[in-house]
């Protein structure tokens, strides 16, 4: 069973940054092409941005030229570095696969309001 424990959220004010990560179970991203994901209340939830190795990056439209996907295959970690947020961008925050789908991990709230 693979876990996904994401972490980093928190209250910001419009134009702020903030660095979530993604613990996952040992050897995940190796194998898998991840991806972060939002869900904001009353929406479904939607793709934020992916990654399937270096140079290999998606990005939404929503958050192309803020956001920065990575990871760190060592620490089994998937990172979301996002800037310049936007109250559009409140959500909870989670990572799973790009193309395979494990159990959902917590997710964490980030909230953009001033």
């Amino acid at each position: 069973q693979v876990q996904l424990v994401e972490s980093g959220g928190g209250l910001v004010q419009p134009g702020g940054s903030l660095s979530l990560s993604c613990k996952t179970s040992q050897g995940v991203i190796t194998l898998y092409k991840m991806a972060w994901y939002r869900q904001a209340p009353g929406k479904q939830r939607e793709l934020v941005a992916s990654i399937n190795g270096p140079f290999a990056e998606y990005y939404a439209d929503s958050v192309k030229g803020r956001a920065t996907i990575s990871r760190d295959v060592a620490k089994d970690t998937v990172y979301l570095q996002m800037n310049n947020l936007k109250p559009e961008d409140t959500a909870v925050y989670y990572c799973n696969g790009a193309l395979t789908l494990w159990p959902w991990g917590p997710g964490t709230q980030v909230t953009v309001s001033s």
